[in-house]
């Protein structure tokens, strides 16, 4: 598939109520994609997912989907990781029904422990999830996402670590997030390319033709990501992003996670294309 652009949710300016009509809204807008917001619970019904599918389908809109905030494969009780896995198994099983092919999940927060003790973790959960899901015929992919601080797992290395060790798993990889882990780095063109790079040193060549991607703009402090901003008005240099995604041929979906949602989609695929 091309890179297609999109929106976290429903765009501002659609009429329709709920996700329906945001997919409606999306093809009017000449977008492609839009990510199926369940952050704060999955509470969609079958039918609903069913019929949203259609939608999807008749308008030509790829869909994602992006499960609850509260996951954490590190958490010291059990029991918050059996509703962690919980979580992410629900949105798979309403999202494949929605015809969403990934799903996003921030996986966890290190709590002191090193980076090879939360991966073992980690993938000892997202191997449980997978082996659910095969016997369900549950046919998505795992996409942890990188995170936007210090303290949550979640670097580019892990993530695409992650997605070579296990079938499955791919990444998400939000730049706005690696920009404010960094505090203000991974801005150029050439730490871009090196991003990218990495994908395919972990990947392959099939990992470019397969990616997600958030962006927005963002404000951050030496401890990481503080909120979501407007591109126009935050430091992320979405032209020298847009020109090493185009550089490197990259497929896959992005999705804007601005406040202004589609007006800064539009201004991503334009850039682009103007590539």
């Amino acid at each position: 598939m091309p890179l297609l652009f999109g929106t976290a949710g429903t765009p501002i300016s659609a009429k329709g109520k709920g996700s329906a009509g945001g997919i409606r809204r999306i093809r009017e807008l000449g977008l492609g994609c839009m990510e199926l917001e369940f952050v704060r619970g999955v509470r969609m019904k079958e039918d609903t997912a069913k019929e949203i599918a259609a939608v999807a389908t008749e308008n030509d809109v790829a869909l994602s989907v992006h499960a609850p905030y509260y996951i954490n494969f590190n958490s010291r009780e059990p029991e918050k990781i059996e509703a962690s896995i919980k979580r992410i198994y629900d949105s798979a099983r309403i999202g494949s029904l929605c015809g969403a092919s990934s799903i996003v999940f921030h996986p966890a927060y290190y709590h002191g422990e090193d980076s090879e003790t939360v991966f073992e973790k980690v993938m000892e959960s997202l191997d449980k999830l997978r082996k659910t899901f095969e016997e369900k015929g549950i046919n998505v992919i795992l996409r942890p996402e990188t995170t936007g601080k210090g303290s949550q797992f979640g670097s580019l290395e892990e993530t695409l670590k992650m997605s070579a060790e296990m079938e499955g798993v791919m990444p998400c990889i939000d730049f706005a997030h690696l920009h404010a882990r960094a505090n203000g780095e991974v801005n150029t063109y050439e730490e871009f390319a090196n991003c990218l790079s990495l994908v395919e040193e972990y990947l392959g060549k099939e990992g470019l033709k397969d990616m997600h991607i958030h962006i927005s703009g963002i404000e951050y402090t030496p401890k990481g990501e503080k909120n979501h901003l407007v591109l126009k008005e935050s430091d992320l240099n979405y032209h020298d992003l847009m020109k090493a995604l185009k550089d490197f041929s990259a497929e896959g979906l992005v999705i804007c996670e601005s406040p202004n949602l589609e007006a800064d989609a539009l201004l991503l695929q334009e850039t682009f294309e103007k590539q």
